[in-house]
């Protein structure tokens, strides 16, 4: 917390010397209401709504009849305005980009005969190319929530379809290992979000979110097999004062405060959002009762507007957070007494500045900055961590500057821009052996001067580096009745441990039948991408002749380099009636040089590796049902078939073999599939959730035949549920043979004798049924300026023993959450 206030007041004074700069991806509709003479209509009702992402906001007329709506998620909205002696008026409002959307609207007189009857807007398909998934933050705050102090990557993954969910909020977007970006009022972020890397943008501080899974337009490079588009909330326009105030306990300890605040005139405005969670199970635990994982974090985020005229907004983004969390043990580990630790300190700068050139022109700058600090500590006592004791102290600050040029008639949505970034690395990185006789069982007697077993020292690396990126893209969105043509092109320059560049064409083709409200879509795309920059020195340093003659036994003599993805998407999107649509597609993508991750043992210490090729397809889907008689509901499906080719390059894998073959990663599932529904009559009122998620198992390349289960000790039997006929092992009675008729596991699936293959039939996590509930009312009493609200929920309702994975060199060991309770009182203003 004392880093967070510190962090808090640096960038807060920060902010004094920083010039005008501005909005960022986010849009805004204005506009004047008068009556069939002319005259303007003050104090006339205007509200803008979305009803597929919730969005419902309204505001007033001024004296002169002039309304604005500023910081919109690009999306289509339905506009509404009622006034005192006139008809109601609606229209139709598409906000695609940071160019303003004027409207007039002239009111009819009403007559006496005159019934006002605005009706709900009816749920919209969308003509473009890119498959997305928009969501609001009623939407995602109704979510289950797996992850302590991740609940982004949570609402997610529940959310989008085709995102496989993995333990500690990693997701993996269409058989891609985290190849996720994160866009923050224009700010790029690349680098990984997942809790054991980084601490995200707290949840509350999100106005709107588009999750872009299928064709993302050549404004968005490198991690691209999911683009996150996020606006954060302004104070800007908000002449009374908004936010809330929740505090919440449940299972395990989890205590947490979350704060908002917002507040404005048309010329300033002021958001913050302060946040501390702390929990006996802060990271998901390699066995179902969690040992040694207490962890807490605190953020604050706050955003200010300046509007000094028509011409030009400003905004500046600062955020600041601090983790700290033990490392889970296993039972193993907990009587050796382990105690490994991490903390992770985080803060961000990004101003911005958006320009309007025209009423149909506008050009944007976004500077930023950013940086996360890790410090990973072993135990007190060396030979408590088993088989070795490792310790990491590394940087990464990320600094750059994105410019964009946008221009909008009634058939383009041109935008070009460049993106200039440096990425500077610090990493230090030791080791030494601490289980006897492991150089020599492992083989790799490269080892030897660190075991501490038998007089060795710690092994020592310590590295920095800059990482130049250079982008440049031109893209436009052409519309010519219910067609749209999306060409663009892309050319990114990386110059990292390694240097190569690639010019990147797209072109997506979408078409609307009106009649029957159908969109068909078709997509093809090339995609450069970089590799991981967490612990990205270690990784590249390690292989033949490299860390000291490859001292942990990795394959390969070269840093990572950049990969090269192509890419084709098909789908269609569906509306029946006014309240469901269906959204599908099928992708298709080969990539040469497909990066993943590592894990070191059990720590959550990763490192970035590199694949020769991938070839990966699927197919996923999500069907909508909008506002029917105070239900929301929707399923979204996936199925993905990750097929990844040797040899492996960088990391530090003991005793990897050199693999050329063709095998499934450990992210590949055949079938995932979220079911939410929610039921509230009344807006602000009582309501109620349910969600259904279902995990046929990813790959666990561990446990592919009995033979390899009898090898595993009687922990890792326990955690798998092995057995042989009716007996099945404990923490003291391993299982040491059985016939592989009579042998089985309850979390795993062994292929039957003589059928394991890695690419037709590999081995797998067992599936899982996971449900959740929720119950709560947004008004359990009010006045004019509070309302107050409370919910309880259950996560795991059934109380399933399940894991994500196991021995999973790329993840370790993980259960999914136990049942777990939560309980939450707030208020809102």
């Amino acid at each position: 917390m004392k880093f967070c206030l510190r962090a808090a007041a640096c960038i807060v004074a920060a902010a004094g010397a920083c010039a005008a700069q501005g909005v960022g991806a986010g849009g805004s509709i204005g506009g004047t209401v008068s009556d069939p003479s002319g005259a303007v209509v003050a104090g006339a009702s205007v509200e803008v709504q979305n009803v597929n992402t919730h969005i419902d906001r309204t505001t007033k007329t001024d004296e002169s009849g002039a309304f604005h709506f500023p910081n919109l998620a690009p999306v289509p909205y339905h506009l509404t305005v009622t006034a005192p002696g006139f008809q109601p008026r609606t229209q139709d409002v598409n906000v695609t980009g940071p160019v303003p959307v004027n409207v007039a609207i002239t009111m009819q007189l009403a007559t006496e005969a005159t019934t006002i009857n605005v009706t709900s807007s009816a749920a919209e398909v969308e003509s473009v190319p890119t498959a997305h998934t928009d969501l609001g933050p009623a939407q995602m705050e109704q979510l289950p929530n797996y992850s302590v102090g991740n609940g982004l990557n949570d609402a997610i993954a529940h959310s989008a379809p085709g995102i496989v969910q993995d333990s500690n909020g990693f997701i993996h977007p269409q058989g891609d290992h985290a190849q996720t970006q994160f866009v923050f009022d224009n700010q790029p972020v690349t680098d990984q979000q997942s809790k054991q890397f980084s601490t995200s943008m707290p949840q509350d501080a999100i106005a709107s979110v588009e999750v872009i899974t299928g064709a993302p337009p050549a404004e968005y490079g490198d991690k691209t097999s999911l683009v996150v588009n996020a606006i954060t909330k302004s104070g800007l326009g908000a002449a009374k004062p908004y936010g809330s105030l929740d505090l919440s306990y449940g299972s395990f300890g989890t205590a947490t405060e979350d704060f908002t605040y917002g507040q404005g005139t048309n010329k300033f405005g002021n958001f913050i959002a302060a946040n501390a969670v702390r929990s006996g199970r802060y990271l998901d635990s390699p066995e179902f009762a969690p040992l040694h994982d207490v962890g807490n974090n605190q953020t604050f985020f706050d955003r200010l507007d300046f509007q000094p005229d028509e011409s030009d907004s400003i905004h500046l983004d600062l955020f600041a957070a601090r983790a700290w969390f033990q490392t889970p043990n296993t039972y193993d580990q907990q009587a050796l007494g382990q105690d490994q630790r991490q903390l992770i300190q985080s803060w961000n700068i990004s101003p911005g500045w958006v320009h309007i050139l025209s009423p149909s022109m506008t050009f944007t700058v976004s500077p930023y900055i950013r940086q996360d600090q890790v410090h990973y500590d072993p135990s007190r006592n060396p030979f408590a961590d088993q088989p070795a004791t490792v310790s990491e102290d590394r940087r990464l600050t990320n600094t750059g500057i994105k410019t964009d040029w946008a221009y909008t008639n009634r058939h383009n949505n041109f935008k070009a821009g460049v993106q200039v970034q440096h990425t500077f690395l610090t990493e230090t990185f030791n080791l030494g052996v601490t289980q006897p006789g492991y150089v020599q069982a492992s083989g790799n007697l490269g080892l030897a001067p660190y075991d501490l077993t038998n007089g060795g020292h710690l092994f020592y690396f310590r590295d920095h580096a800059d990482i130049k990126e250079y982008s440049t893209y031109i893209q436009d969105s052409i519309t010519f009745g219910g067609l749209t043509i999306q060409p663009g092109l892309r050319e990114d320059v990386y110059r990292g441990l390694a240097g190569a560049q690639k010019l990147q064409p797209r072109l997506g083709l979408s078409y609307m039948v009106k009649p029957t409200k159908t969109v068909l879509r078709l997509s093809y795309s090339q995609f450069f991408e970089t590799p991981y920059n967490e612990n990205l020195l270690v990784s590249s340093a390690t292989g033949a002749g490299g860390l000291a003659n490859n001292v942990f036994g990795a394959f390969g003599q070269r840093p990572l380099r950049p990969g090269i993805r192509s890419q084709y998407n098909a789908g269609f999107q569906q509306a029946v009636g006014r309240h469901v649509i269906i959204d599908a597609g099928y992708f298709w993508k080969y990539t040469h040089n497909a990066f993943d991750f590592d894990n070191l043992f059990t720590t959550p210490i990763a490192f970035p590796i590199e694949w020769r090729k991938s070839k990966i397809d699927g197919a996923d889907a999500r069907v909508s049902l909008v506002d029917f008689h105070g239900i929301n509901a929707y399923t979204v499906i996936g199925h993905t078939r990750a097929r990844f080719f040797g040899p492996e390059i960088g990391g530090i894998i003991f005793n990897s073999p050199l693999d050329t073959g063709v095998f499934r990663i450990d992210h590949d599932e055949v079938l995932e599939t979220t079911t939410n529904v929610r039921y509230q009559p009344k807006k602000n009122g009582p309501w109620a959730s349910f969600t259904w998620r279902f995990d046929s198992g990813m790959v666990n390349g561990a446990v592919p035949d009995v033979a390899s289960a009898l090898a595993l000790t009687a922990d890792e039997q326990a955690a798998i549920g092995f057995y042989c006929g009716g007996v099945f092992a404990t923490l003291t009675a391993p299982i040491t043979s059985c016939s592989p008729s009579q042998a089985g596991a309850t979390r795993v699936t062994i292929p039957a004798p003589g059928t394991e293959n890695n690419d037709t039939n590999p081995p797998r996590v067992a599936p899982r049924n996971l449900f959740d509930v929720a119950v709560g009312d947004d008004d359990i009493y009010h006045t004019d300026r509070i309302r107050c609200r409370a919910q309880f929920s259950v996560v795991n309702v059934t109380n399933v023993d399940a894991l994500y994975n196991f021995l999973s060199t790329f993840s370790g060991t993980h259960f999914v959450s136990p049942r777990a309770y939560t309980a939450t009182v707030g208020m809102v203003w």
